[in-house]
């Protein structure tokens, strides 16, 4: 008995430092320091996986350092406590894109359909993602560049303008390809690493659909290069892969 009072104490100390970890996850997320997050979150998720609030953060780990699949399965589960998290609705979506499942991403984007980053992650999913509605991302590239949302951050422009290259790849648009590639490797270039292999990824896929082999092989290696560990380097391998079986 002389000894509970200490492991009640123990037990409490440990509570308080999920919020104190996770912080530190999210921090080391923001600057791309994806090994550390992911050491951090998953301890955490194997003591709490209950909580609703690291789930969630894990997905957002595990998405960014290459996991989707684990992702999607997180972000599923938080979405059915809450539906209308924003994170995981784009993140399901996102994820869902990264696994090739069309129809999930289309499914999860109807949660929040009018929200500037779930568009975007859908305009993705359809022009790139196995069964995708080829002529509806076009069609969505080509709504979203009125949104006034997407010039709020560079992020967004980078990715838009990816997908438009992807667009212009698919209707033989040597002049808007060329173009969308520029810009979309302008509004790269002060973005995290991470989110520069993301946009690499994009740009490699728009390449390939245009039939520049060679150019998008050399493209996928910039992007696993620039982040190896991320989401954009772990999809630039598997359709490098491809590309030269």
């Amino acid at each position: 008995m002389d000894k509970l009072p200490v492991r009640r104490a123990s037990r409490f100390t440990d509570i308080w430092s999920v919020p104190r970890d996770l912080w530190r996850a999210e921090h080391a997320l923001d600057a791309g320091e994806l090994a550390r997050a992911r050491a951090l979150v998953g301890p955490l998720l194997e003591r709490y996986p209950q909580l609703t609030f690291v789930r969630k953060i894990a997905a957002e780990v595990l998405y960014a350092s290459g996991d989707p699949l684990s992702a999607a399965d997180l972000f599923d589960r938080v979405i059915q406590r809450r539906p209308r998290d924003r994170a995981s609705v784009i993140g399901l979506v996102a994820a869902n894109a990264a696994l090739d499942r069309s129809g999930d991403a289309r499914t999860a984007a109807a949660l929040l359909p009018n929200d500037v980053d779930v568009r975007l992650a859908l305009a993705w999913s359809e022009l790139v993602a196995l069964g995708g509605r080829r002529d509806a991302g076009a069609r969505l590239v080509a709504e979203l560049a009125g949104d006034p949302e997407l010039a709020r951050s560079r992020e967004r422009e980078a990715m838009h303008a990816a997908l438009r290259a992807i667009a212009a790849a698919r209707e033989a648009s040597d002049a808007g390809l060329r173009s969308a590639l520029a810009d979309a490797e302008r509004h790269a270039k002060p973005v995290r690493a991470t989110d520069r292999a993301f946009v690499g990824y994009l740009r490699a896929i728009a390449l390939r659909e245009a039939g520049a082999r060679d150019d998008a092989m050399t493209a996928f290696a910039d992007a696993i290069a620039g982040a190896p560990d991320s989401i954009g380097a772990a999809l630039a391998r598997r359709e490098r892969a491809k590309l030269s079986g």
